[in-house]
């Protein structure tokens, strides 16, 4: 008689004294608000490549000035971080200075040509 591979349990439960296994513990729910919020996008436009991340409202803690309306930024209220990708001295220079947009200003902001 060939050999069985399967182990053998108790078809009542788990073993005792195993804890119940990796499946007895609840999982928790993924929040999927800060899940989007996390990842910064890449954004080409004729002004350069951005990198535009979305703050939501609830991890908006601090007042910032918009530089397309220059109008604030109340806490709690969602936007947009940007910053340059291809900033002339490196990814941290660009990421250094990073600008907080409201989402409709960025959306509609006009290009400047030099």
């Amino acid at each position: 008689m060939p050999r069985s591979n399967r182990p053998r349990r108790n078809a009542s439960g788990p073993r005792p004294g195993s804890g119940g296994g990796k499946w007895a513990e609840p999982v928790p729910e993924l929040d999927l608000e800060r899940a989007r919020a996390g990842i910064a996008r890449r954004e080409s436009a004729p002004d350069g490549d951005w990198m535009v991340r979305t703050m939501t409202a609830k991890k908006a803690e601090k007042q910032y000035i918009c530089p397309g309306c220059s109008t604030a930024i109340l806490p709690g209220i969602a936007h947009l971080v940007v910053w340059s990708d291809n900033h002339l001295f490196g990814q941290a220079a660009g990421l250094a200075e990073r600008r907080h947009w409201h989402t409709n200003c960025w959306n509609t902001r006009t290009y400047r040509y030099r």
